[in-house]
């Protein structure tokens, strides 16, 4: 599990599919940040992981402060399924 900061928004919500680091990843939470006072640009922060991992986010067995944090521009990502998978 991890947080990435997408610059940008490229359309993903909660539960979004993307393909990050050549893994599959879902974003298990998205805050957006930087609408009214932020910068040019929304920024989304994201907590991505494997879905092996959902149910730790969910229990919250996990320290968020810890997490890696990395960036990419929103361009840049590959998005699999916007609003996660569809049954």
């Amino acid at each position: 599990m991890q947080q990435l900061i997408v610059r940008g928004d490229p359309g993903i919500r909660k539960d979004a599919v993307i393909d990050y680091d050549g893994e599959e990843q879902v974003c298990f939470s998205i805050q957006r940040q930087g609408d009214y006072h932020g910068p040019e640009e929304v920024q989304l922060w994201c907590t991505i992981g494997t879905p092996d991992e959902r149910e730790a986010f969910e229990k919250r067995q996990y320290v968020p402060h810890w997490l890696d944090v990395d960036s990419i521009d929103a361009d840049a990502l590959d998005v699999v399924s916007p609003l996660g998978r569809q049954s």
